[in-house]
């Protein structure tokens, strides 16, 4: 049973295999505690996989508490963002949720090589980037309407998950759980690596920003290297537990790296 029992649209292409297209972008960091600006080169790439026989995840570790770094919540380039925004066809709101969620990822954990375009692909396949339906995306990360996935209720192709307290806060189901969120995260799910992704002071699962940094923490906590295929696979996987669901996130991944040279 995946441990992120929600289950987004498979809207993407599925692929056997897929390219793997690099590409170099310079963006202009600012530190958030220093003020000082750097250039840190981000490489928009995702493996080669064939996501045909997926592995199975080993049991998460804890992600080190804390960012000792002066870049402890380092920010795209407003230009990059808007540039990037422009090519994929997704809004900036979207762009800049998922790149401030890889440069923070590869401030904390460097070894896990988490890009920005694989969140992204996550993200379109949740949810459109939150999109879906004829939602919107604001400027804050929140959607117009609530994004909620079907009652997790034993019924085919879900688990049987009651809510907490707190998750029918969240969904006003007292029976069954949803996944919540444009990165459709469970309660559970959510209790374990939500965190605050913009600096609000609050940590949110309807909000992308916060979404897509949990989602962040979430890929990189079994030690994968993502940028090899079989880890990246394995990662992907671990968020969803479907073979189709890799394939899919592949191929949107994918075509937005080579959308973004």
């Amino acid at each position: 049973m995946s441990r992120h029992l929600a289950r987004g649209p498979v809207l993407a292409a599925l692929v056997g295999t897929a390219g793997m297209f690099a590409v170099t972008a310079a963006l202009l960091l600012q530190s958030s505690s220093s003020g000082e600006a750097q250039v840190v080169a981000l490489t928009m790439a995702d493996p080669v996989t064939t996501a045909t026989a997926a592995p199975t995840a080993v049991a998460a570790g804890d992600v080190p508490g804390g960012v000792t770094s002066s870049l402890d919540r380092p920010r795209a380039d407003a230009v990059w963002v808007n540039s990037m925004s422009a090519r994929l066809g997704v809004g900036q709101a979207a762009v800049a949720a998922y790149a401030n969620a890889a440069l923070r990822i590869g401030v904390e954990q460097p070894a896990c090589n988490l890009e920005w375009t694989t969140l992204a692909g996550i993200g379109w396949v949740e949810s459109q980037h939150g999109t879906l339906g004829g939602n919107e995306l604001l400027h804050d990360g929140t959607t117009r309407k609530p994004i909620l996935g079907p009652a997790l209720d034993g019924s085919e192709g879900v688990g049987a998950i009651r809510p907490g307290a707190d998750d029918t806060t969240a969904h006003g189901n007292t029976d069954w759980d949803h996944a919540v969120g444009p990165m459709q995260f469970i309660g559970s799910t959510w209790a374990r690596w939500g965190a605050d992704g913009d600096g609000d002071g609050v940590s949110d699962r309807a909000d992308l920003d916060d979404a897509a940094y949990a989602a962040g923490r979430y890929l990189c906590a079994d030690g994968y290297d993502l940028a090899t295929g079989t880890g990246w696979s394995a990662a992907v996987f671990a968020y969803n537990h479907s073979d189709e669901y890799v394939a899919s996130v592949l191929a949107t991944a994918n075509t937005y790296a080579e959308r973004s040279g």
